[in-house]
């Protein structure tokens, strides 16, 4: 059975020894920063991953971590986002997904949490507007609401705005249960809309909109079919079976019983209202950050009209 992730540390634990793959791992402040780069087409095809630069912060507890824990992670999100980030220009945040679907609704949350200044430039006072970047937003839904891919309304903002950069928020379907908001994927190739969900649409990436494309993203919901692989496993397990033997029987088991049955059925914590609430301010924090780092903390909260 193939794997379903769009991490793609797990894409790489599961892959067995591949040439044109590095891998790193370091640990600070409670955070796994796991950083990956896929080299060759050879290790793209093999991982279904673009070729780039994927890194990976991982906090197990911090959704239920103090205050300065939070700050941590928002903080390392905006340093990995200031390693990919152009020096000069302006800059389009995308929020992506239905925010009618909570599980999908992460990139819409991120969006009605971000300082956007790109009308502010010229009413500005003077010393405020020389270390403000500009930042604009736009959270566009989905095909099944507007009638439209979401690439070809981003294409046409960004041909009208010219940003140096789009980033683009999305949730994504992670391997381990164990990653669902608990875990922030920072990568320079793009994304695939809707990818989160079982829903691939047109994607967005430098190809796609002359652009470079920084995609962020959050595992929301992991896929039926990988748990029920995984609780078949561990039963063979504790019976003493050997799993090799047996591999294509749960295959063809799973596929008759959740695959052909119900499809890509994906399943995501009942508790995802608030779990979505916290990662999207984790989020926006390090954005805001990362977007506006010659302003304090007190000035982005003014600005935003945001409480501390």
């Amino acid at each position: 059975m193939q794997i379903r992730t769009d991490l793609a540390m797990e894409s790489r634990d599961c892959a067995e020894e591949l040439s044109g793959v590095t891998s790193h791992t370091y640990r600070h402040d409670g955070i796994e920063e796991i950083q990956v780069v896929i080299e060759s087409e050879e290790a793209a095809r093999a991982l279904n991953k673009p070729r780039g630069r994927y890194i990976t912060l991982c906090h197990p507890a911090i959704l239920h971590a103090e205050a300065r824990e939070r700050r941590a992670l928002a903080k390392a999100i905006a340093d990995t986002l200031g390693q990919l980030l152009p020096p000069f220009g302006d800059l389009m945040v995308v929020g992506l997904g239905n925010r009618h679907m909570t599980a999908d609704a992460l990139g819409s949350r991120v969006v009605e949490s971000l300082l956007v200044t790109r009308h502010m430039m010229d009413v500005t006072e003077a010393e405020l507007r020389t270390r403000l970047r500009g930042v604009c937003a736009a959270a566009p839904g989905v095909l099944g609401v507007t009638g439209m891919e979401t690439a070809e309304m981003v294409q046409g903002i960004v041909e009208r705005v010219r940003p140096a950069a789009v980033i683009a928020i999305d949730a994504l379907a992670a391997r381990e249960s164990g990653r669902i908001c608990t875990t922030v994927q920072v990568t320079d190739t793009g994304i695939q809309p809707g990818s989160g969900v079982g829903n691939h649409r047109l994607g967005l990436t430098k190809e796609t909109l002359g652009v470079p494309v920084i995609a962020v993203g959050v595992p929301m919901v992991v896929y039926a079919a990988v748990i029920a692989r995984d609780a078949l496993s561990m039963l063979l397990s504790d019976v003493g079976l050997p799993q090799e033997e047996h591999a294509q029987a749960m295959d063809a088991l799973i596929a008759k019983v959740v695959q052909n049955g119900l499809g890509d059925l994906v399943v995501t914590p009942r508790e995802v209202d608030e779990l979505v609430g916290r990662v999207a301010r984790i989020l926006a924090d390090g954005l805001n950050m990362a977007l506006q780092p010659r302003l304090t903390e007190e000035e982005i909260q003014w600005l935003s009209h945001d409480s501390p």
